[in-house]
């Protein structure tokens, strides 16, 4: 069976992970900056996380992530832009496939409405079973679906 990673990026990045034995495992991890440390180390430290994930699972054949085509802020958009540009070399440099989902599809898939708000996509991850601890843990636990349900997670 396929490991696929899907991340919802962010300070708070929300990710959930499916096994080689189809167990799927979730959570969030935050990498807002430490007071004494520098604006990349929260980058350093995702980067290190990914590692952490691969060594954990022995192999991640697929990676997926939130596609954001728009951000309130600007802060939020340079955040944002730091984890997908981490996250795509890291990818390129382990030789993972990739792919961002659309905001719309995701929400789509998960509630059958492209613009339903953040609360009505966790309601939809608890009544797939799931147990997300906020709206980034959910976002991912919905891209992973979405994968799993629209291509068995193959690319």
């Amino acid at each position: 069976m396929t490991t696929i990673l899907a991340l919802d990026l962010g300070t708070t990045t929300g990710w959930a992970m499916r096994l080689a034995d189809g167990v799927i495992v979730s959570g969030t991890l935050d990498f807002r900056s430490g007071r004494y440390e520098g604006g990349g180390m929260r980058f350093l430290r995702f980067r290190s996380w990914l590692d952490h994930l691969l060594d954990s699972a022995k192999a991640i054949d697929l990676v997926h992530f939130e596609e954001v085509r728009r951000h309130a802020g600007t802060d939020a958009a340079h955040l944002y832009g730091g984890f997908l540009a981490h996250l795509s070399a890291w990818c390129e440099l382990k030789h993972t496939p990739y792919q961002g989902v659309p905001v719309g599809t995701i929400k789509r898939h998960a509630t059958g409405k492209g613009n339903a708000g953040k609360d009505a996509v966790v309601a939809a991850m608890r009544s797939k079973g799931f147990n997300p601890e906020d709206d980034n843990e959910a976002d991912a636990l919905a891209i992973l679906t979405w994968a799993i349900d629209t291509h068995g997670g193959v690319r």
